[in-house]
């Protein structure tokens, strides 16, 4: 990085290049939405729930089309929001390094404006992939060049309907309870948006402090010297393993159900602009077999992370290895599969999440009325897929549906922006590839409900508008003319 650091830095420049496109694009637009107050309170027009990325790009887009009255709310600190330097632990992003993300559309908002600002065009030509540190110091730069108004040390304890057809949101901040008020909600809350982390129902079997799952805070450096399992063989299960081997684990054993890595990323082979805008469009059948297609194939880990593991010696892959018992033993764990029986002093569940709104503290008050895709859809013959069928179905805004219509109409002010609006609208609400145009598509469909909402304002401030632009003086009309005789000849 000392290399890197010698290019001088050409962040202000940058950043008066972008003023100057948003200025020259009329962007932000002006701001257009009526305000609103109950009991003297102002009323926001969005609040989105998470301030990752996709919150980030939701904000950019909402204050692009001129909703500028929203606010972004987020548990973790400045900095510390999303994953990429909490529990990601991967080197680098797995995404190409060209992908333009959270940009909308803007060159001088992409990840690479900002990286050749601070390094250089040699460094970006270098570069692989993204560190995912810079990435995060790219989304704080983001954050402050856009001026996004994002609340951190904000957590959402619950959101109730009102019987004005508006929502209600209890949170925390600084310790202290608070309400807001809103007209729509976005849960930009990543991968375990609408649940939480997935472990199988024998990890309950043993101790806590035997195990972790990779969404945890895992102390690696206590590993050090210690026996260290890993199930799964994911991105997160090799990252988590090459990150206890490098905290000096003393043995790694990794185990699998398959009789091989996946080694094709089906989806990655068919990305184009026709599956980012026309995957909503599919009959829902056609939905269901892409997806179920692709989960069944899975996604393989990326090459350099399993390099990053196998280059220790004291690393073991076991495949056709699904776990048969796990059992305490004094100081230790047992565990077992078809091919033999593994002493371990800690176990991480590379096991992924799963969809669960029980879960979910925040939406007690709509889980009863949240319709999923099990509730209309039927399951095809040989495709039972337990996270597709417990997937919400969603609208073409995100929001959510009834599954009794009428029985929870402010329902559709809520809109599923994260990772579970996968099987409704594609992969657009926690990838980097299609980022912008999931969120354009969210801000339109939320831009459009408050037009429509306010229509009675808008047509009154149509008939009121009154800014000649004619004054009156710029064309006499002529006098009455005399008639006009035709002359003989």
């Amino acid at each position: 990085m000392s290399d890197l650091a010698a290019h001088p830095n050409e962040l202000a420049a940058l950043e008066d290049r972008l003023r100057q496109d948003l200025s020259w694009l009329e962007l932000p637009a002006k701001s257009w939405v009526p305000k609103r107050e109950v009991e003297g309170n102002p009323v926001l027009d969005v609040v989105i729930i998470g301030g990752g990325m996709a919150g980030l790009v939701a904000s950019g887009m909402l204050k692009r089309l001129g909703v500028a009255n929203h606010l972004v709310v987020d548990k973790a600190t400045a900095g510390q929001e999303g994953p990429w330097v909490t529990f990601a632990r991967m080197r680098t992003l797995r995404s190409p390094k060209q992908l333009t993300g959270p940009a909308m559309g803007l060159p001088a908002l992409t990840f690479r404006a900002y990286y050749e600002a601070l390094f250089g065009r040699e460094a970006w030509a270098l570069l692989d992939r993204a560190p995912r540190e810079i990435w995060m110091d790219y989304l704080i730069w983001y954050r402050k060049v856009l001026e996004l108004p994002v609340r951190n040390g904000v957590s959402v304890e619950r959101i109730l309907p009102r019987s004005d057809g508006m929502l209600d949101l209890d949170i925390k901040e600084d310790g202290r309870a608070k309400r807001l008020v809103a007209r729509h909600v976005v849960l930009a809350t990543g991968r375990d948006g609408l649940g939480g982390p997935y472990v199988p129902p024998f990890a309950n079997t043993v101790d806590r402090k035997f195990w972790a799952h990779t969404a945890d805070d895992i102390n690696f450096s206590s590993l050090c010297g210690k026996r260290v399992g890993v199930i799964g063989a994911g991105a997160s299960a090799m990252d988590n393993a090459a990150t206890a081997l490098e905290a000096g684990a003393a043995r790694l054993d990794m185990f699998v159900r398959r009789k091989e890595l996946p080694r094709i990323n089906k989806f990655t082979g068919i990305g184009s602009q026709g599956v980012v805008h026309g995957f909503a469009g599919l009959p829902d059948e056609w939905k269901w077999r892409f997806l179920d297609y692709a989960m069944t194939e899975q996604t393989p880990p990326p090459r350099p992370s399993v390099l990053r593991v196998s280059s220790f010696d004291q690393a073991h892959l076991h495949l056709e290895s699904p776990i048969e018992e796990l059992q305490e033993e004094g100081d230790h764990l047992i565990l077992t599969t078809p091919k033999g029986r593994y002493e371990l002093d800690f176990l991480i569940f590379a096991t992924g999440f799963k969809i669960d709104l029980g879960n979910r503290c925040e939406l007690a008050a709509f889980e009863p009325s949240i319709r999923l895709w099990r509730d209309r859809f039927p399951t095809p013959p040989g495709m039972a897929n337990p996270e597709l069928e417990g997937s919400p179905d969603l609208g073409e805004a995100f929001e959510f549906l009834e599954k009794t219509p009428g029985s929870c109409p402010v329902l559709s002010k809520i809109h599923c922006f994260n990772f579970p609006a996968t099987l409704s609208h594609g992969k657009l609400t926690g990838d980097i590839p299609a980022i912008s145009e999931g969120a354009d598509r969210l801000a339109r469909g939320i831009v459009r409900s408050l037009f429509v909402e306010d229509r009675e304002r808008h047509f009154e401030n149509l008939q009121a508008f009154d800014t000649p632009e004619l004054l009156g003086d710029e064309w006499a009309p002529d006098q009455e003319p005399a008639a006009i005789v035709p002359e003989r000849i």
